[in-house]
Order: structure tokens, then sequence, then C-alpha cells
């Protein structure tokens, strides 16, 4: 257990008003309907630079198992509590950390008590889709710092409700998408917004990666150790089903955004950071389909799908699906990336690699295998995942959200246009998009899709 005795010349995470509800346990906060005005009264801990920070993890299956690993990698960085509504999980994973760190987390399948533990300073959020919004404004709720997988939400509003609770509670709130914090990457769009390759006016975002029809499952009763309301939580209950459980939640809209908001996210979030927008797009019309496996599974998501976004200023963002059989794309066979278009020249991005071609020849320029490219000046730790991981606990220690390279309303920028793609691709039509009122122009049957019907008592509240 970490001491509570602190010196009081310390800095605390942010300041005196990062404060939590009096009288109001996480608990209590899931009996009501929280719509209710919460009134910030506690301060969080003071945490100096030489402190251990704790962290509680909620979500463990896949990539909850990665981040939970990568976390427990970092020097002071202690992984107090394993949270998951499945507890078949819960022995494999409290062994891998006690053999490669030497302590065992406890475990909880209750996130409330998770937030409620006053030792624990930050959770991550790694559960489905359909959770990470409400997790992440209890957490911010109840004092906690946030870190949240992508997409940081299932759908447009509740997006921006995870914004006001960040700032109505003073919490840092960092959202995955670790592409901000890889060093190549940084440099790569430090180059483009210098001119590198002139004014860009087209980015291009992709996804290839063929997937199989996944199997089919009659509806059974969910297996013993495993919290399955609580799993369903804000979204539309249904029978327990394993091909809508572990991971195929992905494939189904009232957990999941198909491919395009699974690992989509991360080339969106590079297409509008190479675009230099921190704005909504105008105009969106996407279209696709189910294709060769139809009838075979429960899918309702796209295997097959295009989304094409206009800014104000005329500017372009292409992003596209192929679930299929496919080549790549560019130089660099690139089938998970992006590739832009400037006027002087063009550049495509793979991973932590990058390129440029400039002019009618397609002459090679400068890449990220160039010495002499100037380097984005922010010095981050590591590469990949371990850098943006490292950010987050970094800015924790500062108290600075601005330290952020992905704080949550960068991140719900780049949420928002898989999101608005999904809407235009399932109503089948195009789009106009009132960025500053963030709803459609004119099209009631779009704006209801904005947000979603939540399931009492897990209702995203509108004032948070």
């Amino acid at each position: 257990m970490v001491s509570k005795a602190r010196n009081l010349n310390r800095r605390d995470f942010l300041s005196a008003s990062g404060k939590v509800a009096a009288g109001f346990t996480a608990a209590s906060l899931l009996s009501s309907s929280l719509n209710a005005q919460i009134a910030p009264t506690t301060k969080s801990r003071v945490i100096g630079a030489n402190d251990r920070i704790n962290l509680g993890i909620i979500g463990i299956h896949s990539r909850g198992n990665s981040v939970l690993s990568d976390f427990a990698k970092i020097p002071n960085v202690q992984i107090k509590t394993l949270c998951d509504i499945d507890e078949r999980l819960f022995s494999d994973r409290v062994k891998a950390v006690q053999d490669k760190h030497g302590y065992a987390p406890s475990t909880e399948w209750d996130m409330q008590k998770v937030l409620d533990d006053k030792d624990i300073d930050a959770v991550v959020i790694a559960t489905p889709n359909h959770w990470h919004a409400l997790a992440a404004i209890w957490a911010c709720q109840t004092g906690k710092h946030v870190y949240v997988e992508k997409p940081c939400s299932h759908n447009v509003w509740e997006g921006r409700k995870m914004i006001e609770a960040a700032r109505k509670y003073n919490r840092i709130v960092q959202v995955g998408f670790q592409n901000r914090s890889i060093n190549n990457v940084r440099n790569a769009m430090k180059f483009l917004h210098d001119g590198g390759i002139g004014d860009v006016y087209m980015a291009k975002g992709m996804c290839y990666k063929p997937r199989d029809a996944f199997k089919t499952y009659p509806d059974s009763i969910a297996p013993a150790n495993v919290h399955y309301d609580r799993w369903v939580g804000p979204a539309e209950y249904y029978p327990f089903n394993e091909g809508k459980f572990h991971y195929q939640w992905h494939w189904h809209w009232n957990t999941g955004n198909g491919d395009i908001g699974n690992q989509g996210p991360h080339q969106f979030d590079v297409a509008r950071w190479g675009l230099n927008k921190s704005e909504h797009p105008v105009k969106i019309r996407s279209f696709g389909g189910y294709y060769k496996f139809d009838g075979a599974c429960t899918q309702e998501t796209a295997n097959t799908q295009q989304a094409n976004y206009e800014y104000a200023d005329g500017k372009i963002l292409q992003f596209e699906v192929r679930g299929l059989y496919t080549n790549g794309e560019a130089d660099q066979d690139i089938k998970i990336g992006n590739i832009f278009y400037g006027t002087e020249g063009w550049m495509s991005v793979r991973g932590s690699s990058w390129k440029t071609y400039m002019g009618r020849k397609n002459e090679p320029g400068p890449s990220s295998e160039s010495k002499d490219v100037e380097a984005d000046p922010m010095n981050l730790a590591g590469a990949g995942g371990g850098g943006h991981f490292n950010n987050f606990i970094n800015a924790l220690r500062s108290g600075q959200r601005t330290d952020l390279t992905c704080d949550i309303e960068e991140g719900f920028m780049s949420t928002a246009l898989p999101h608005l793609g999904n809407i235009s691709y399932r109503l089948g039509r195009d789009l106009t998009f009132d960025g500053k009122k963030e709803k459609f122009v004119g099209d009631g049957a779009a704006n209801k899709m904005l947000t979603r019907k939540y399931r009492k008592p897990y209702v995203v509240p509108s004032n948070v």
C-alpha cells in the first residue's frame, strides 16, 4: 500500500480543484440515474516525482492484457487491481504479473470498488467500446485520472460528455492513440505541417485486414463467474451469446463499431493530424457492405467500407476498410497506414516508417531514414505503445494535461470520424454536419444516431 503521509510542498497532480463528490461512491452513482449535479469536494492525493503510482486496469481480456503488461514495465508504477467481469481471467493475469514483477495485484469484477479505492491514482479502461465513456466519466467523478483505449467512445454524444467530465473534475485523460507518441510519426507530422510536401489537401487511411466468417453460436446461459448483466451495461440487453462476447462484440452495433471503429481510429487519427484539422468535417459519405459471408454469421458491421469526409475549406479525408483479400497501397505495400497528398509531393506512412516522393517524376524525398529531417521537439521515451504509456505517467507526475500527446479532446475528434461515417453507411445517404453544434443539418434520423438509448441504471448523464 502507498503511504498516506505526504510532504505538503509536493505538487498535486493538477490542483486543489481536482475533487470528487462528497457522499457519492461509485456504488451510489450506479444506483442513481446519474443525472444529478455532482459537486467535487475532496482532493486527490499528492504525488511526488519519486512516489509510486497505483493503477487499476479495467478490462483485461485481449487489448487489456497487452496494456497491463506495458504499464507494469514502467518504473515506480504498480498494478494494484485487475478488474474484469470475467473472473476466469484472473488467475493467469495475476500469475503473469507476479512472475515478471514480483507482486500479485488484487482482483475485482466490480469496477465501482476499483473507483472507490482511494489508493488507486488512475485507471486504465480497456473494456469493450460501449463501456468506455461511462467508465471514464465515473472515474473522473471519483477523482481518478484515466487512460482509455480507442475509440474513446461508442458514439459522438457520449464522447463530448467525456471531455466535459475531464474538464469539470480537472482530471488527466489520455486516449490510446499510440501513434501520437511514436517519435518517427511525430517527425513525419512535423514535416507535413512545415510544408514538406506543400499544402496537404488530401489524406487517406487504410485498414486492410482479411477476416473469415465468425462461428455462430446459439443464445445460452452466461458461464459461471461471468457477470453478464454488468458486461452489457449501457447497451441494449440481449441474451448471452459466445458469438457476441469476447472480441466478437466488435461486429455488432450494440457494442462495437466494426473495423472502421476498431483498427480504423488509429489511421483516422494520423490522417486528421496530418491534415492539421482541429474541427469536424462538414460533409460525410460512406458506403460498402458485408461480402462473401453474408448469411453465414451474425456480423452486422461492414467488412468492406469506404468513407469520404470534406472539411469546410474543401480538404478531403478518405478511409477504406477491406476485410477480404487485397493488395496493399503505395510504395510500402501499405495495408495498415496512411497516404498524404500535397501540392509538391506525397507521403506514405506505415507504422513508424515514412517516405516522400516529390514532383511530377516522383523523385524520392526526405524519409524516416533521413539524417537531416528536423525532429519533433518533444522527447518521448521508447516507441509505440511504450512511449504512449510513459507519456501518460509523465503527465500524471507533472500534473499538466498539456504534456499529454493525446488528451481526451484530441482523441474525441478522431474518434468522431468513424462514428460519423458509420451513421452515413447505416442510413445509406450523404450527410451534412454542423461541427459547432455537433448535429447533422436537417436530419432527425441521423441526429438520433449520435447517441443511444442507455439501459438504466447505466446511463451517461447529460450533466456530468
